[in-house]
């Protein structure tokens, strides 16, 4: 009896060892997706500025977006493309950096621009159907000019 429980713990050990190393390759919170970058375009009332993004296109790119970030330089922003138009909500769920987000509609024109606060859960809604939301640092928007009824070249987004 005492060796059948030997090896009854030897083989439930292994399986603990088993178990364990799998669960080290399962993909943590910060795991890396890729999102491809490109220049971006926007017709602004100090004239065209074009803004360095990330697209985020695919459901896992957009679920991430910008979390676990810890800088976003000015210039810089990420674009989430929609396939249809929808009312958008955004919040800040392990984001640390503060942002401003441009709600857009389907032909490229900003309808509404929204600061978001690190950390916030509470949910910034676009008030009517958008095709796309873009989130730039903080008062980015300001800086460059950029406002409601603005445009944004989204010609190379389709």
């Amino acid at each position: 009896m005492r060796i059948f429980n030997f090896h009854i713990r030897r083989y439930l050990l292994s399986l603990f060892v088993i178990f364990v190393t799998a669960l080290s390759g399962c993909a943590s919170p910060v795991e890396q997706i890729s999102f491809e970058r490109q220049a971006l375009a926007i017709d602004g009332r100090d004239g065209r500025i074009t803004l360095i993004v990330e697209l985020a296109i695919t459901p896992e790119q957009r679920e991430r977006g910008l979390m676990f970030r810890e800088t976003l330089n000015d210039g810089e922003g990420m674009i989430f493309i929609f396939e249809h138009d929808q009312i958008l909500s955004f919040w800040m769920k392990n984001t640390i950096i503060p942002l401003s987000i441009a709600y857009i509609l389907y032909n490229g024109t900003i309808v509404e621009i929204f600061d978001l606060e690190p950390g916030n859960l509470n949910p910034v809604r676009s008030s009517r159907s958008v095709r796309y939301a873009l989130e730039v640092p903080q008062n980015w928007f300001n800086r460059a000019g950029i406002g409601p009824g603005d445009r944004v070249d989204i010609q190379s987004l389709r």
